[in-house]
């Protein structure tokens, strides 16, 4: 019996696991890097063993610090969450030597899936579709998608649509997968575009018992990591879900597979290809758990003290849909720093909130930035979608630019409403990029942004009286004759530059009640309330409609009356969009450049992200090396349009 369990992860996941346990008396070990010394899951641990350094190759994926941390903690069993060392076949045979209960399938079946080149004959050989591999050096058809053979979660994958691109996708998906995986290995196989990614929940028992519990509609990704997952698939026929199922259980019989598992597979049409084999609990585990009233956690941890499943699995009921939440703007790059706010969810709300943070935490750069997975179940598709986009508007989240409106305008999307997506809807050109924008509420001095406008002026100037030293009772801005109408101007989200009238209010509006943290609005009868913060003197002020009306938030930075001088940048500088490690520098000052083409590249939150050209020129200043950490907005380089 399982008494003192470590989970070997951070954040979300670890949070997830350390929750059964407490339902199930089992006391809890959190390991920690320094970067999440002051993290969630390391307060909510019964005892936590500190990983000394940052990123995560001496930390959280040194195998050796990990079982040092079981043995200084007393722990008698591992559960390894997700990422990290979960597919690790090495960390299990570690953790079972040690004379530990491995929380997760025998280490022979995770090498065996742990390639996924070896993988596919495994699967061939056990009569599981698969796809074929191509020949990198002369694959002989394109599209083709070259994939990481050690990992997951889009890292190491490259679409290569011609020959030309070949060579040098090939060589930065290695590079990826190296530094993800810590192995370069990648092979290649045919693209199918339009396709659905669908997988299979599998549950296995050391007595011959194999559940699968359904399957997970997973194709909408970008980047090729999914960002929204629901159960059931709303494009998958009665048929096709049997085939689906039947093949996931040949896969783990194949394997001796014991413990919870997904196999992952591509569907076009009636046409079904094995992709792989996650040998770990998934990030959208809930979905299923929701949907079939299970526990998978509990059942992992039942399973590893040698219980036997029931014969048959629960049968489903309703719908369930899961959104992850990341911290990242609207380039899509990730973002750190402080998360001011974190409120999604809570009671009534009739969503599950599964996150790695709270107010008040530091999203450092060295990790991945999902910051939640928000879930919500209904008795129908419909109403668990409705369910969730009401939570994610009514969601207050301050200091960090997050994919909340992607997430609205995913849900909302006429395709995504009927069903009908495939692994290219978010992609350039596809149907979410070529879709007209969805409304963001009405706009001007009497539409909802302009009451968010309205509601920070009103408190910022409600904060100034309550904070007068002298003749406090009087009114903010009270003259014997007045000369001009009271004013705050502000910068938005997006740089512009917003100046709100506040006395007199517009045209049918009135305010109900005005105070630094909450202003209630009246237009044409209708009343609306705000809830303000602000963090620090000068900062921003976040504004949140109460009712989650869409153009109801505003982040608003009042520009001072005598503004600072302020430094500025040569013309042409290309500027760090997040902290990083400088990879590779492609080019040499005074080279010729065109319009997107590489500069450098940076390495963030174990992604490579490309830093190209903004217009043609020559490279007239270089202030970067190879293997130097950046601070976001850092000068790296400079490009001259024209001729020096």
């Amino acid at each position: 019996m399982i008494s003192r369990l470590l989970v070997a992860n951070r954040g979300e996941i670890a949070r997830r696991v350390f929750r059964t346990c407490r339902a199930l008396g089992i006391e809890t070990v959190a390991v920690f890097a320094d970067p999440d010394a002051g993290a969630p899951h390391v307060a909510e641990a019964d005892l936590a063993v500190r990983l000394p350094g940052a990123r995560p190759s001496e930390t959280y994926l040194d195998i050796g610090r990990v079982v040092a941390a079981c043995r200084a903690s007393g722990a008698d069993a591992v559960h390894p969450g997700y990422g990290f060392l979960s597919e690790n076949a090495e960390f299990a045979r570690a953790v079972l030597a040690a004379g530990l209960v491995w929380v997760g399938p025998p280490p022979g079946a995770i090498a065996a899936m742990g390639s996924k080149i070896e993988a596919k004959r495994l699967m061939a050989a056990a009569g599981v579709p698969v796809l074929p591999s191509l020949d990198l050096a002369a694959p002989g058809e394109f599209p083709l998608l070259v994939k990481a053979s050690a990992g997951g979660g889009g890292r190491g994958m490259r679409i290569v649509r011609g020959p030309e691109e070949l060579a040098r996708e090939v060589a930065s998906a290695r590079r990826e997968a190296e530094a993800a995986f810590g192995d370069p290995a990648v092979f290649a196989e045919p693209l199918w575009e339009r396709a659905r990614h669908v997988e299979v929940q599998v549950l296995a028992d050391a007595h011959g018992t194999v559940w699968t519990l359904g399957e997970r509609e997973c194709s909408v990704q970008r980047r090729h990591q999914k960002v929204v997952e629901e159960c059931p698939s709303p494009g998958i026929a009665a048929e096709a879900r049997e085939r689906l199922c039947e093949a996931a259980r040949r896969a783990a019989a194949a394997i001796g597979y014991v413990g919870a598992g997904t196999v992952e597979f591509l569907v076009r049409g009636d046409r079904v290809a094995f992709l792989e084999m996650n040998t770990r609990l998934q990030v959208e585990h809930p979905v299923t758990e929701l949907v079939h009233g299970v526990d998978l956690v509990r059942l992992q941890l039942e399973v590893a003290e040698g219980g036997a499943l029931p014969p048959e699995p629960p049968g489903p009921s309703g719908h369930a849909v899961e959104v992850r939440l990341y911290a990242e703007d609207e380039r899509y790059l990730p973002q750190s720093g402080v998360l001011r706010r974190f409120e999604v969810g809570g009671p009534g709300t009739g969503v599950r909130v599964d996150s790695g943070v709270e107010s008040g935490s530091v999203v450092p750069p060295y990790y991945d930035a999902m910051l939640a997975k928000v879930i919500a179940h209904g008795a129908s598709r419909a109403e668990a979608v409705r369910k969730l986009v009401t939570a994610l508007r009514r969601a207050r989240l301050h200091g960090l630019a997050t994919n909340r409106d992607l997430l609205l305008r995913i849900l909302t999307h006429p395709d995504f409403v009927a069903g009908d997506t495939h692994t290219g809807f978010l992609d350039p050109g596809g149907p979410f990029a070529t879709a007209p924008p969805a409304p963001a509420g009405e706009s001007g001095p009497a539409g909802e942004s302009g009451l968010a406008g309205l509601a920070a002026a009103l408190a910022l100037a409600a904060d100034n009286r309550r904070r007068a030293p002298v003749l406090g009772g009087l009114p903010g801005g009270w003259r014997n004759v007045r000369s001009q109408p009271r004013r705050t101007a502000f910068t938005t989200g997006d740089g512009r530059t917003a100046d709100v009238v506040y006395d007199p209010l517009p045209a049918g509006v009135t305010a109900v009640s005005a105070a630094p943290d909450r202003v209630v609005l009246e237009r044409d009868g209708v009343r609306h309330a705000f809830a303000v913060a602000r963090y620090d003197a000068g900062g921003p002020v976040y504004v949140d409609h109460t009712g989650g009306h869409p153009g109801g938030r505003a982040e608003l930075t009042p520009l001072p009356r005598l503004p600072e001088p302020v430094e500025h940048v040569v013309p042409g500088s290309l500027l760090a969009p997040m902290p990083g490690s400088v990879l590779r520098v492609e080019v040499a000052p005074g080279d010729r450049v065109v319009k997107g083409q590489a500069v450098l590249v940076l390495e963030a939150m174990k992604m490579e992200h490309r830093i190209t050209a903004p217009a043609d020129g020559v490279v007239s200043g270089l202030h970067v090396e190879q293997g130097r950490q950046v601070e976001a907005g850092a000068v790296l380089a400079v490009i001259h349009e024209g001729d020096l």
